[in-house]
């Protein structure tokens, strides 16, 4: 549990830190993670950006990270490699897709399903290795659950 819950205090840091500044290399990102308390390795880092989703894109010339909500059209491949290494078990019940994740977990799967575009959410709920997410009709939770199966099962 301990180890989860670093990774997932250091994930939310990395987040925070490009959200909030231009960061253009992972040395400068481990420089401000150890600054923060954490001690981390490049492999580390490259596997925490890859999780999170994060991009590098140029801006004013510069080429710095980016969250996926950033950058058009991100959301979809971002939360295909969250589903593929993330999720334990889809269901359905009525008009709910219940996804289960290891502890720890369920926020990366919730944030990247609200940043999508799929016009059957109607609104999620997320717990720490559970998500909820509402659908308008038991058919239409039915068909998101397939979906979700099939981009997870992507490579």
């Amino acid at each position: 549990m301990q180890m989860t819950d670093t990774k997932e205090r250091r994930q939310r840091a990395i987040v925070e830190l490009i959200g909030s500044g231009a960061l253009s290399s992972q040395e400068e990102l481990a420089r401000q993670l150890w600054g923060l308390g954490f001690e981390v390795t490049q492999a580390t880092i490259s596997r925490d950006l890859e999780q999170i989703g994060a991009l590098k894109v140029r801006r004013a010339g510069q080429l710095s990270y980016a969250l996926p909500e950033e950058v058009p059209g991100a959301a979809r491949p971002r939360l295909a490699n969250l589903l593929r290494d993330y999720v334990r078990s889809i269901d359905t019940a009525v008009n709910l897709v219940v996804i289960k994740t290891p502890p720890g977990s369920a926020h990366l799967i919730g944030v990247a399903l609200d940043q999508s575009d799929f016009s059957q959410i109607v609104g999620t709920i997320c717990g720490d290795d559970t998500i909820f997410v509402a659908c308008s009709s038991g058919a239409t939770a039915k068909n998101f659950e397939a979906e979700l199966r099939a981009a997870g099962s992507r490579s």
